[in-house]
């Protein structure tokens, strides 16, 4: 295989899903199947779902057509078959829960069902190098382990799929900087895989991006989650590559920080952890004013920064052998981990916390002109521990429909 069979895959995954996310509106609004309002997204209601269909169908065309030139008998191995029909699994379960709304258990049993799937078929972590500990073998726990990471990735990306084009943006960046670190390692299925799922992410982003004409819905969620975790198992985190499995946490550390932030939260509330909200981190940034378009910008600056990272880890010769290191790239790593560090303070401190006593100064100076700073930051301080940002910024006035940057 040369370079250009991924390029090729991504470009098919993106026509044949840009093509198809139009029919798959159309197939929505004829049987019913449109967005309800609720607490976790921001639409009002009325949009199509089941964009998942069109982006699993860019995934099934592009992958047999760049591996085996669509015959889908000798190229493709057991693994990336599996793959491909754990993919029809979890859409069908996706496509479901969009239409029935299924109780968490079962759609957890489904996601369970379609991860199994795969890794039946060998595509699961029997063992692992990780950095400065050496190889690890979980033998018998390997699995249940992979299964386990499956329906994880498959969740994180389905409870951050709340704005118009924001899972769809982060799962591509993520699937590119997955996929060239495959193809490095050689895995040239994975990184075929990977480039058909960006492809068909983008594909269906033209028509998803703000304001939405379709929502891939739990279909579309699940499916790309799912991809992703496969993915990342097949194209680095079974090799015996020392950050195997550093490189897709960093890559997918966004959505996993935003989804464990809002699960605790709710915990700690006494709410069941699946239940809605309006705490994950493009709400907070939409109730400090921005709009949905410039909300999923930043968080794709945010994705694009870690899956950098990520994908350095790969490249910079920090460590020339195994379980050697060469400490002046290893400074580089760290001046780099530095940076992307500080980048993510900024989102999360400069452009939240700063903005926000902005917007509470000049609220409380309207109320009381003699205010101090010092009650300015105990306000701003009550309010982020309690998430009453109402009192400070109103409802929500970004995400009025029409409003953007």
């Amino acid at each position: 295989m040369t370079w250009r069979d991924p390029i090729v895959g991504l470009l098919v995954g993106f026509a044949v899903a840009a093509a198809l996310t139009p029919l798959a509106a159309r197939l929505a609004r004829t049987i019913g199947v449109v967005d309800r309002p609720s607490d976790r997204g921001v639409a009002r209601g009325g949009t199509p779902l089941l964009g998942g269909l069109a982006i699993l169908a860019g995934v099934l065309v592009a992958v047999p057509l760049v591996l085996d030139g669509g015959r889908f008998e000798h190229e493709l191995s057991p693994e990336l078959k599996s793959i491909l029909v754990g993919a029809v699994v979890i859409t069908i379960v996706g496509a479901i829960d969009d239409r029935l709304d299924l109780h968490p258990l079962l759609k957890l049993l489904g996601q369970t069902g379609a991860a199994c799937v795969p890794v039946t078929h060998g595509v699961l972590v029997a063992n692992i190098t990780f950095p400065f500990l050496g190889a690890v073998d979980f033998g018998g726990l390997g699995g249940p382990l992979t299964v386990l990471g499956f329906v994880a990735v498959m969740n994180v990306v389905n409870l951050s799929d709340g704005i118009d084009g924001l899972a769809a943006g982060v799962c591509a960046i993520a699937a590119v900087a997955l996929g060239i670190v495959a193809w490095d390692l050689g895995r040239d299925a994975a990184g075929v895989l990977a480039a058909a799922t960006c492809g068909a992410a983008v594909g269906f982003l033209v028509h998803n991006f703000h304001p939405a004409r379709i929502f891939m819905g739990d279909a579309g969620a699940n499916l790309l989650g799912y991809l992703l975790a496969a993915v990342a198992v097949e194209g680095s985190v079974k090799t015996q590559v020392v950050p195997a499995l550093v490189i897709p946490l960093l890559v997918l550390a966004l959505p996993f920080l935003d989804t464990t932030f809002v699960v605790l939260k709710r915990l700690r509330t006494g709410r069941l952890p699946w239940a809605p909200d309006q705490n994950h981190l493009h709400h907070r940034f939409g109730r400090l004013g921005f709009s949905q378009r410039r909300t999923v910008l930043y968080l794709y600056a945010w994705t694009a920064a870690l899956a950098g990272l990520a994908v350095a880890l790969r490249f910079v010769p920090y460590s020339p052998q195994p379980e050697t290191y060469d400490w002046a790239w290893m400074a580089v790593m760290i001046g780099l981990a530095l940076v992307v560090l500080a980048f993510s303070l900024y989102l999360v401190v400069v452009l939240e916390i700063v903005k926000l006593r902005s917007l509470g100064a000049r609220r409380l100076r309207r109320l009381r002109p003699d205010v101090t700073d010092r009650e300015i930051d105990a306000d701003v301080e009550r309010a982020l521990e309690t998430g009453e940002f109402a009192q400070i910024t109103g409802e929500r006035p970004s995400l009025r429909p029409g409003h953007d940057d």
